[in-house]
């Protein structure tokens, strides 16, 4: 798992992650949008987190294949728990091969994902540009295509896919007030409480309206079934089982180097 501290021109620049002290009181700090040239009232000390999921899936075509499309597969970012991420990301731009028609692909409208029918792996640049109260800055990611799983062996199936995702934050330091107003109680963003000293405007909160979030919801996605619920805490607990594990091995190693020493 990788935290990824977002920036924006407009932050102080003392506020990056590390930095300062948990026991610093929240405090608003007014910064000047040099487009609309407006002020920005921003959350000091104060970070929301977005947790997301990205990578690929793919299925083999079966009887289906041909030497240069053998399987359908899928790349996507989206929500951890496949919420929808449209309250935070403007679009996704996509790089594959350049063998492809078309090979830069900008996704617009959530759910930000692609499919496509090919042959070969190949990693794929991912570049993520968020709202403007959000960030001014874009996070650039890769990902390698696997259409062949490494883990099993045996012939091929067309019902099972082989998933390749990985589990990533997004932390975005001193927020907006605007922002924190519009996020606040979205499923895919983590707020923490805010204090009641700032007089947060709460009835400045706007609503989705029903058709928006269901079209960016991937929880009724077609391949939804397949997607991986991730979290913080399995992550982990991924962590410490890994941990786990070298530190048995050093212990092994300990007891060979020992009986080579006697």
């Amino acid at each position: 798992m990788t935290r990824f501290s977002i920036l924006s021109d407009h932050n102080d620049s003392r506020s990056q992650a590390g930095e300062g002290s948990d026991s610093t009181p929240q405090q608003m700090m007014e910064t000047e949008d040099e487009d609309s040239k407006n002020s920005i009232n921003k959350i000091k000390d104060l970070e929301i987190c977005v947790p997301i999921a990205y990578g690929t899936m793919s299925f083999w075509l079966g009887r289906k294949a041909t030497e240069t499309q053998s399987h359908v597969w899928t790349v996507c970012v989206r929500g951890a728990k496949n919420e929808d991420l449209g309250v935070i990301i403007k679009k996704v731009v996509f790089q594959l091969h350049p063998s492809f028609r078309d090979s830069k692909r900008v996704i617009d409208t959530p759910p930000f994902e692609l499919t496509e029918r090919g042959w070969g792996e190949f990693e794929i640049a991912i570049s993520i540009f968020f709202h403007d109260d959000v960030s001014d800055k874009q996070l650039d990611l890769f990902h390698h295509l696997k259409l062949y799983s490494e883990v099993e062996h045996g012939p091929l199936s067309t019902k099972k896919p082989v998933i390749v995702e990985s589990y990533d934050e997004i932390v975005f330091p001193n927020p907006s007030e605007k922002l924190l107003a519009r996020v606040q109680n979205h499923p895919a963003v983590i707020v923490p409480r805010v204090p009641a000293t700032l007089n947060f405007p709460l009835s400045n909160v706007s609503v989705e309206d029903g058709h928006e979030k269901k079209r960016g919801d991937t929880k009724d996605h077609p391949l939804g079934q397949w997607l991986t619920r991730f979290s913080e805490a399995d992550e982990l607990l991924k962590l410490a089982e890994a941990r786990q594990q070298v530190q048995n091995h050093i212990l092994k190693l300990r007891r060979r180097l020992s009986m080579f020493e006697g």
